[in-house]
Order: C-alpha cells, then sequence, then structure tokens
C-alpha cells in the first residue's frame, strides 16, 4: 500500500528549488575538466576567499566563478527570464546576488587576486571556453 500525498504549485516548487545544486554541476564540471587540462593545480570552493570561487589557484591568485544566468542576472535570454510566480521575491534575490557578487569581486580585486567569470550560456561554444581559460591561466 503507497501513500498519495497531495502536491500543490507551492510543493511542487519547493521540491524543485531543493534540488538545485551550488556546486559540482554540469558546467562546473565542464570548467574543472578544461581547466585541469591546461593548468592542473586548483582547489574548490575555498570557503577562505571572498566569494567562495568555483575554482581557485592559490600561489598564482586566480579564481574562477561558474555563474548560472538565472541565479546571477546575466543579460542574456536565460538571466533576464523571470518567474511569473513571487516575482518581487525573485527580483529582490537575484538584485541582492548580483551585489554580492559585485562586492566580491571589488575585494578580490583590492586583494591582488585577478577573476574570471564564466557565465552557463558562454560554455556552449567549447572552442571559446578553452581560449578563454587558457589566456586567463597561463
Amino acid at each position: 500500500m503507497t501513500l498519495k500525498v497531495k502536491t500543490t504549485p507551492k510543493t511542487d516548487r519547493s521540491a524543485i528549488m531543493r534540488a538545485v545544486k551550488s556546486r559540482d554541476t554540469a558546467p562546473e564540471l565542464l570548467v574543472r575538466k578544461l581547466a585541469h587540462s591546461i593548468r592542473p593545480g586548483y582547489r574548490l570552493h575555498r570557503k577562505d576567499i571572498p566569494g567562495n570561487p568555483d575554482l581557485v589557484y592559490v600561489g598564482a591568485r586566480r579564481a574562477i566563478f561558474v555563474h548560472g544566468c538565472f541565479w546571477h542576472g546575466h543579460d542574456c535570454a536565460r538571466g533576464a527570464r523571470v518567474p511569473k510566480q513571487n516575482r518581487d521575491y525573485w527580483l529582490a534575490k537575484i538584485a541582492r546576488n548580483v551585489e554580492r557578487d559585485r562586492r566580491n569581486l571589488a575585494t578580490l580585486d583590492r586583494h591582488g587576486w585577478a577573476t574570471l567569470v564564466l557565465w552557463e550560456c558562454d560554455l556552449k561554444d567549447r572552442d571559446r571556453l578553452t581560449a578563454s581559460l587558457r589566456d586567463f591561466l597561463i
């Protein structure tokens, strides 16, 4: 005997949002693979570095962020999309994310770190992505 649970749009949305990962995402894994082939030796998600970068080359003072377009307010089609429900909440949340990212990048810059922000939508062009990583890491 199975128990049926009545789902509502709110519970469905909660389940979807709980399943969203913040690390080890497909875009991040792709960047890690390419970065390792260019320059191995990075560290992951260093919490002692502002912004908790996805990849960090500590000795070279280089940090790479892999941003999802929606979550970080990119100006592409995916980033410009706003959910229809709870619109004010999402607009405020994304605005806070954008401001936090700006502050973290400024802090890293002040402390002599070079940063590279890779957007989810930019990862589709593998040749350009590889060239960007190579230019940044070598």
